[in-house]
């Protein structure tokens, strides 16, 4: 594992000079910070009300799936119907990511979906920056917790957050970005993929190259 690992590392593309990269001065890495449970993330979350988002939810969505997945999903935000039941990607974006799922031969319960907020933006708009740099920490401490080999960056927002940079995610998608040792390939959000149906064969090609990421690490693990 920790071959493979580094093999990843070496392997992984520089952050191209088209993205301004900002890295923040806080004397640790983004994710390294003292590990807890998924369990005890939940629970120091608790009802959340530290930032405005939380005056107009309905419940908190802290993500699902396996609390030792290789791969995590990590989308923008919740929308209606998770805010409703409290899970992410369980309406019509989150159906849609299901069957891309089922394409690369997983399913919901081996990989982790999780978002950048825990709770739904009005009327479905972007997360503002205060909002983001608030639940940040209770997303770096569920990456800590799982430790996953492989993270797909949903849509624009999950991208520019995961890798602290500023481009267009139709420059950022189909590379692999190094992040503490762990791969980030960003892709287009499945909500977009339901507006725009042509862009399908690019995120197929990204999941090709995710799906034959996540069989190395099996094989180098020895699972067959």
């Amino acid at each position: 594992m920790g071959e493979l690992k580094g093999r990843l590392h070496a392997q992984a593309p520089e952050i191209p000079p088209w993205v301004t990269v900002q890295k923040k001065e806080t004397g640790a890495p983004p994710i390294l910070e003292e590990a807890m449970s998924l369990e005890g993330v939940r629970e120091i979350l608790g009802e959340c009300t530290r930032c405005r988002l939380h005056e107009k939810r309905t419940k908190i969505v802290f993500g699902q799936g396996n609390p030792h997945a290789r791969l995590m999903f990590i989308g923008e935000g919740p929308g209606a119907d998770e805010d409703r039941q409290g899970l992410a990607f369980v309406g019509k974006a989150g159906q849609l990511l299901t069957r891309i799922i089922a394409a690369i031969g997983l399913s919901r319960d081996e990989v982790y979906i999780a978002n950048i907020v825990k709770c739904r933006p009005p009327k479905n708009r972007e997360p503002q920056p205060d909002e983001i740099e608030t639940c940040l920490p209770f997303l770096r401490q569920q990456i800590r917790a799982i430790r996953p080999e492989i993270i797909c960056a949903l849509g624009a927002p999950a991208a520019r957050t995961l890798l602290n940079a500023n481009a267009p995610i139709s420059r950022l998608r189909g590379s692999f970005y190094d992040l503490d040792g762990i791969q980030v390939m960003p892709t287009y959000h499945p909500a977009y993929l339901l507006r725009n149906p042509a862009e399908k064969r690019p995120v197929w090609e990204d999941m090709q190259a995710i799906q034959k990421l996540y069989e190395q690490a099996r094989k180098a693990d020895g699972v067959s």
